[in-house]
Parts: structure tokens; C-alpha cells; sequence
């Protein structure tokens, strides 16, 4: 299978080069025109020459936008007939990647994706006289310019943002500055190299509360390698869990309808209705296609239907501030419930295999345990070798016993 969770991911190399060029053949055999965007990893430039070579190879048309968010790759999408963003997300640096969107900004859906394997053996290679072309395109400005006008942030509102040497530094510094909030920086340099591992994770952020304390700043936004995850800190410089994030953007937009993932706590159910999907981001834009006013998944993926169907680092980022602006989100946080929520991440070269041994249909998908006081959810990872555990309980002891449960499950499968 090429595809996983979340488009192409696997570690660079000739193999990933080889499926640009056919992947490029492949979606100008089926979208003329084509928007491509990068993120700052020391393998983006290889990857999007061979990808252009299979557009324009095939008589397509591209329009590369150079470094810059896959939101923003997503969102330029309406322009054009299809979006192609070259990434790895939150994967180390050895890592890279492809991802495809339709017009509305969605990832395409598995269909499509079969789709798009079945076209790769059989090239449709234009003759001489019917090659393509490739220009250059401004992807920044149109995203940017609509996410200002949804957004109000008080002026001089002191922000501390630090998009991990990733993509997010092209968008997410100057469209908060442009909004009137006063920036730190930490690395928002597009370096190529990440100065932190790219996802952010509270347990990757040690330094980041005492600079929001030591700036007085009122929040801190981060973003992972190609700002289509956002976190936040709050203003006395606490890591906010995703799941709550996920309740503040509910209640400050009046989602009543929200679409989240297996993996998400039950806090979001006393809030509003909810439809559950598969773990990963284009699940949840997939559901939105039919119903929910607002998706995200824990992960710090938040989409908002009324800008795209991807999740989007910086307009989450500027949110985020204008909620920082009206609210005290200090005690909006610590009026929310909590419920214990723990979660595990376990090597495992044969992923696919031990969840099937384990009885998913699906091996990403997983298998979810409930029990009255809590559940939890065991999965492959989709983008690397990984096993995933979560469990939630509504009391410590429920919560740890469930995760229990879930590595007892698997430790009894690779002794098998």
C-alpha cells in the first residue's frame, strides 16, 4: 500500500524520489493544473524536481509556491485543480513525504488515492511536442489575507511562537505580527534543520513555559515541521493538552457539532455532538464533507470548515491569539473537567502485521476497549514503525488499568 494516514511518508531515499516522478505522472494524468509546496527539509528540493519532471512529463501544468505550510498549499488548491505538498510532518528529518488535496482543501480520500495507485503503472507520458510547464505562484498572500479577515487580535498582544525550523516559519511570524500581536520568535528559522524534534509535544517544549513567563506574553503558539499542527500555551506558560484545545475552540466558536478521532477524549461529548473517526486527519476532513461545523483531533490538527477542509497550523495560531485577547484562557482552562487521558508510543518493525494478529480490520484503525469508567485504543502508527496506546479513565486508576490493558494485549501478540 503507498498511501497511508496521511499521504506518502517513509524515510528519504531513492524508492520515495522514484514515487514522485510517478505520483507527478499520475495526478496530471487527472488535475491539469497543480499548485506544489514544500516544506524546509534537505530533502523537499530533490523530491519536488522529480514531481514537477512527472507533471510536465505528462503535459500538465504546475505552479510551484516554494517553501510554505500545507495549509497554505490546501488552501491555494481552490485555484487551481489539485494541491501537492511535499512533507513529513512531524517525522524526524530523515523523513519526507507527498500529500494531495482537492479543490475544497480536503485530502484526498481513500478512493481516490486507489485511485492514483492504479494510474502509477502505466505512465501517460507526453510526447515532445506536448510537454507542460511550471511557474511560480504567491501562495502565501491569499491565505494569509483571509485568515486576517477573520481574525481580531488587541493590539501589541505579546505571543511567543515557535514553528521548529518548519514551514510555518513562512507564514505564521508575519501574519500574527500583521494582526497587531507583539512576537518572541524561536526558531522560525527555515533552516532545514530542526533545532527540537518536530512534533510538539509538551515532552519536546521543556524550555517554551519560562519564555512565556520571562516575556510576560499572554500565550505561545507552536507548529510542527509543515504548520499543519498547532499547540499552545497558556498565559502562566502551561502546555495545553490537546483535548482541551479541542473543548476551547468548540465553545469560543459555538461548535455544536464536532468531529474528532477514537483517540480523543470523552470531554468533547459534554459539549456538543460528536461523530468519531479513524485516527488521522483526512478521516476527520472526510466527515466534514457531510456534517459537523468544526474537526480536530488531539494530535493538534484543528480544521475549520469555513477556510478549508485541512487543518491549518496558522489559522489555529491566530485563533488561538484572538481567544487569548477575550478570554482568560487561564480560567477557561481550569474550569474545564479533566479526565485522566494517557497515551504511548512502542517501536514496533512489524506494526501492520501484530494488529492484525490482534484482530483489527484495519491496522491504523485499530481496536478500541471500552469498559464503563474508561477505554482505550490501540493502533499502528500510519506514518511510522510504531504501535500507539491511548486509554482514558475517569479516575487515574481506570485510566492506568485501561493502558495496562491495551500493552498487556500487545506484549502477549509479540511473545506469540
Amino acid at each position: 500500500m503507498l498511501f497511508g494516514s496521511s499521504g506518502v511518508r517513509r524515510k528519504f531515499g531513492y524508492d520515495l524520489v522514484s514515487i514522485g516522478l510517478s505520483l507527478g505522472s499520475a495526478l496530471a494524468s487527472r488535475s491539469h493544473e497543480i499548485i506544489l509546496g514544500m516544506d524546509t527539509r534537505t530533502t523537499s528540493p530533490v523530491i519536488s524536481h522529480a514531481i514537477l519532471a512527472g507533471i510536465t512529463g505528462s503535459g500538465g501544468t504546475a505552479l510551484h509556491a516554494g517553501i510554505v505550510p500545507t495549509p497554505t498549499v490546501a488552501f491555494s488548491a481552490r485555484y487551481h485543480s489539485a494541491g501537492c505538498m511535499i512533507t513529513a510532518s512531524h517525522n524526524p528529518e530523515e523523513y519526507n513525504g507527498i500529500k494531495l488535496f482537492n479543490p475544497d482543501g480536503s485530502s484526498f480520500t481513500r478512493q481516490q488515492q486507489d485511485e492514483m495507485e492504479d494510474r502509477i503503472p502505466s505512465p501517460c507520458w507526453a510526447g515532445w511536442d506536448d510537454q507542460g510547464t511550471v511557474g511560480i505562484t504567491d501562495a502565501i498572500t491569499p491565505h494569509s489575507d483571509a485568515i486576517l479577515s477573520r481574525i481580531s487580535i488587541d493590539e501589541n498582544l505579546p505571543v511567543v511562537a515557535d514553528c521548529g525550523n518548519g514551514a510555518g516559519s513562512m507564514v505564521t511570524p508575519t501574519l500574527l505580527r500583521d494582526a497587531g500581536a507583539r512576537m518572541t520568535l524561536i526558531n522560525c528559522n527555515p533552516s532545514g534543520h530542526f533545532s527540537r524534534p518536530s512534533e510538539p509535544l509538551e515532552s519536546n517544549l521543556p524550555y517554551l513555559g519560562e519564555v512565556v513567563r520571562k516575556t510576560r506574553a499572554a500565550c505561545a503558539v507552536v507548529h510542527d515541521g509543515d504548520a499543519d499542527r498547532m499547540m499552545a500555551f497558556d498565559v502562566k506558560g502551561r502546555y495545553i493538552s490537546g483535548d482541551h484545545l479541542l473543548m476551547l475552540f468548540a465553545k469560543y466558536q459555538g461548535a455544536k457539532r464536532v468531529v474528532t478521532t477514537t483517540d480523543a477524549s470523552m470531554l468533547i461529548e459534554e459539549i456538543a455532538d460528536v461523530h468519531r473517526t479513524p485516527v488521522g486527519d483526512a478521516f476527520v476532513s472526510e466527515e466534514l464533507l457531510s456534517w459537523g461545523d468544526f474537526g480536530g483531533e488531539p494530535s493538534g490538527a484543528w480544521i475549520f470548515p469555513e477556510i478549508s477542509l485541512c487543518p491549518d497550523g496558522p489559522f489555529a495560531a491566530a485563533l488561538f491569539c484572538e481567544i487569548a485577547s477575550e478570554w482568560n484562557v487561564a480560567d477557561e482552562l481550569d474550569a474545564m473537567p479533566r479526565y485522566p487521558i494517557l497515551r504511548g508510543s512502542f517501536p514496533n518493525s512489524t506494526a501492520r502485521d501484530t494488529m492484525i494478529a490482534l484482530g483489527a480490520s484495519n491496522p491504523t484503525n485499530g481496536i478500541r476497549i471500552e469498559e464503563e469508567d474508561g477505554w482505550c485504543l490501540i493502533r499502528a502508527s500510519g506514518t511510522e514503525p510504531k504501535i500507539r496506546i491511548t486509554a482514558e479513565g475517569r479516575t487515574k486508576d481506570a485510566a492506568e488499568r485501561m493502558f495496562e490493558r491495551g500493552r498487556s494485549l500487545l506484549s502477549m501478540t509479540k511473545t506469540a
